[in-house]
């Protein structure tokens, strides 16, 4: 009998000796970068609330990027730092873009064009954005959208859609919002490069 339950014990202490290891170090992956120079540049990415202090506010839309979309976005990060503005800036700014443009840079559509609306913003040049030369360029027309958006008293404080609404005055006020995770998304990813 002491045999029999000896050998019990020994098996069950070796299936749980395999199981442990099977549950744990095999299957743990160490997320830590091992690169110095990765974890700086992780550490000096802007966070969560940085990006987005008030959390998103409802549904959330995505939409894969093209190179030139992608180049757009970092147009306007770059734009947003020339203009000496933080990171919540650029969130606002590429998620207008992301609403007016899908971050495409566009000519006059013809007859499908809201008016003379051109550039990343949708920007008019008869409301007095600048020339079609000027608003089509990604860097003017961020500059043009920024300007706009620090004469906003308390921008810093409000959601996206409401920041981005007072400086584009859209027909559309609430549709701002959705893209506001993917516009931090591109923030993130991007602002230290």
């Amino acid at each position: 009998m002491n045999t029999m339950l000896r050998n019990s014990v020994l098996t069950i202490a070796g299936l749980t000796v395999a199981g442990g290891l099977a549950a744990g170090p095999l299957h743990h992956t160490d997320t830590t970068p091992t690169n110095p120079i990765t974890a700086a540049i992780q550490a000096d990415n802007p966070d969560t609330n940085t990006l987005i202090p008030h959390g998103v506010q409802g549904t959330q839309s995505r939409i894969h990027l093209n190179d030139e979309q992608i180049d757009n976005a970092k147009a306007i990060i770059a734009a947003t730092k020339k203009a000496d503005m933080d990171e919540r800036a650029a969130v606002i700014a590429i998620g207008t873009a992301f609403q007016e443009s899908k971050l495409e840079n566009l000519g006059h559509l013809g007859a499908r064009n809201d008016h003379d609306s051109q550039g990343l913003f949708q920007q008019r040049p008869s409301s007095g954005w600048g020339t079609v030369e000027q608003i089509t360029n990604p860097e003017y027309s961020t500059l043009a959208f920024l300007k706009g958006l620090k004469q906003v008293d308390g921008w810093q404080d409000m959601p996206l859609t409401v920041a981005a609404q007072t400086v584009q005055v859209s027909a559309f006020p609430d549709h701002y919002a959705q893209w506001e995770q993917q516009a931090a998304d591109l923030v993130a990813e991007h602002w230290n490069n």
